[in-house]
């Protein structure tokens, strides 16, 4: 019964990504948003109507839906010719995901922003509020060829801090501070100093509007970080339930069960957001790539599988960086999670090269790069380790031509660890454990991006995979264990700390891991064990 009962979760799972349910629309014009996608109320000094709408659009812009705020703001012109503010949340729409940025933002969309704020202003600013918001973000758009996004990012969050501070009482002035803010994190800051503050202010916020859903959205990613991730897990499970609407509410609250590993609720979270978006956008395959990461943490491998291939077969993949990266890094999780160095080495880069444009998005091209040179490296393929740390160093160059700061540093990294584990495999073990704890400390100082649930292989859990290999127990399990303390039951962590724990005969640690991982993996692939397929993928 209880192998049925599996088998039957994963090929609902299955039919989900293949052919997801459809939901039937609602007409927004005629039908209240209330309970679908939270309750939003953006005032602005327009007519009734106009401001009906206009709330409906930025619901949709609390959830990062930016394709269906369009319709919307058209009516609320329609409805009210002199409301200026429409073209002000236009042009907010058009920066999309601010944790994307500057990525997601083009020349283009600079350009057109620019004149959007003149457009909102002829249009027609009513109150000093209105005014006060344009001015904020018309600074985004200023000095372009002068200021480096950096710079202007920097210069919205202190414009809009001014504005939340003017009108103490807005709570959508303090709401897209908060955004910014928390957006606009430093990487290397270890102390989350704008991620606390933005949290802080939210959370001021969530106590008095508990169903606004860009409180809860933006508490995910204020919390989305090792030792913050816990105090996200109210919003995350209540996210969800204010925007059943919006396939991106359901997917955020994952984040948070990714960083607690709480893979069966990332699963369904994940499942969810899907089928709420039926395929149609950059959610789907974002979804598919936190859904396939948590499915191996469980053992369930047929499941990951069937998702991947689920997500490559739509015929019209989106052009957006978050699908460009989950299209990449699927297929490579499938094969390093599993130590399947042969199929790493091989892997194709999916949608096929000739017709998805990964020249506008290096960073997730390098994870292909990244998993076919651990592959060859571990199969001690000189010549294969060669071509594809040439590969990284041109997508590494290409990021650095677009601005991509953030995934320079990346790249660097993935090449620094192909090194490292390069030597150690080809027997200079020395230099390759020195090469990858480099890496290690450089991957500990950054921070891991929203768009992807976790690296591909942690460096430091490669390190420890080379001193295992060597014969350092205790020095793989030191490190096993920090992987551990920032991936929380990852099951390649786990095997290893068990294993290494075997190794110097600490027989209590080995046991309660190989507990832990038998839990974990309790509803594996019929047939296998999972603890020792979690084994397996370590020592391969």
């Amino acid at each position: 019964m209880y192998a049925s009962l599996v088998r039957s979760t994963v090929a609902l799972a299955a039919l989900c990504v293949a052919y997801p349910i459809q939901t039937q629309a609602s007409d927004p014009a005629h039908e209240s948003h209330h309970g679908k996608l939270g309750t939003v109320h953006f005032e602005v000094a327009c007519n009734e109507a106009a401001q009906r709408e206009f709330n409906l659009a930025m619901a949709y812009y609390h959830s990062f839906v930016m394709e269906q705020m369009k319709a919307p703001l058209e009516r609320t012109l329609q409805a009210d010719g002199s409301c200026g503010m429409a073209h002000w949340a236009t042009a907010l729409a058009s920066l999309d995901n601010p944790f994307g940025w500057p990525g997601n933002v083009s020349a283009k969309t600079l350009a057109d922003g620019a004149e959007l704020m003149e457009r909102a202003r002829k249009t027609g600013l009513k109150t000093q509020r209105e005014r006060d918001l344009v001015d904020a973000l018309a600074v985004f758009f200023k000095d372009t060829e002068k200021l480096n996004h950096a710079a202007r990012a920097k210069a919205l969050e202190a414009a809009l801090q001014d504005v939340a501070a003017r009108y103490p009482d807005d709570s959508e002035a303090t709401i897209l501070y908060s955004l910014v803010l928390s957006a606009n994190f430093n990487p290397a800051d270890k102390q989350y100093g704008n991620q606390l503050k933005a949290a802080k202010q939210l959370e001021a916020v969530f106590a008095k509007e508990p169903d606004h859903p860009g409180v809860t959205h933006y508490l995910i990613h204020s919390y989305d970080y090792p030792p913050l991730a816990a105090h996200g897990l109210e919003a995350a499970r209540r996210y969800s339930k204010i925007a059943p609407a919006a396939a991106h509410a359901q997917h955020m609250p994952s984040h948070i069960f990714t960083r607690v590993g709480a893979w069966a609720e990332s699963v369904a979270s994940n499942t969810a957001s899907a089928n709420a978006d039926g395929g149609k956008t950059w959610n789907s395959p974002h979804a598919y790539d936190y859904m396939v990461y948590a499915y191996l943490q469980m053992g369930q491998d047929r499941a990951a599988h069937l998702v991947r291939d689920g997500a490559l077969s739509n015929p019209t993949p989106p052009d957006h960086f978050a699908a460009a990266f989950s299209y990449a890094s699927m297929p490579a999780r499938l094969a390093l999670e599993r130590g399947d160095w042969a199929a790493a080495a091989k892997l194709p880069l999916t949608p096929a090269a000739g017709a998805y444009p990964w020249a506008k998005y290096p960073q997730a091209e390098a994870n292909n790069a990244y998993a076919r040179a651990l592959g060859a490296a571990a199969l001690r393929d000189a010549e294969g380790v060669s071509a594809e740390l040439a590969r990284l160093q041109a997508l590494r160059d290409r990021a650095t031509e677009l601005k991509l700061g953030y995934w320079v540093e990346q790249i660097g990294i993935q090449t620094d660890v192909v090194r490292g584990f390069s030597a150690a495999r080809s027997g200079d073990v020395k230099a390759g454990i020195a090469a990858l704890q480099a890496a290690a400390a450089r991957e500990d100082a950054s921070e891991k991006h929203a768009v992807t649930p976790g690296p591909l292989l942690p460096a430091r859990e490669v390190l420890a995979k080379v001193l295992l290999d060597s014969g350092d127990a205790a020095g793989a399990l030191r490190e096993f264990e920090a992987v551990l303390s920032k991936e929380p039951n990852r099951l390649r962590g786990m095997a290893g700390a068990a294993l290494a724990a075997e190794r110097r005969d600490d027989a209590a640690k080995a046991r309660d891991y190989t507990g832990k991982i038998a839990r974990q993996t309790a509803r594996a692939d019929g047939g296998v064990d999972g603890t020792q397929l979690a084994r397996l993928s370590v020592t391969r």
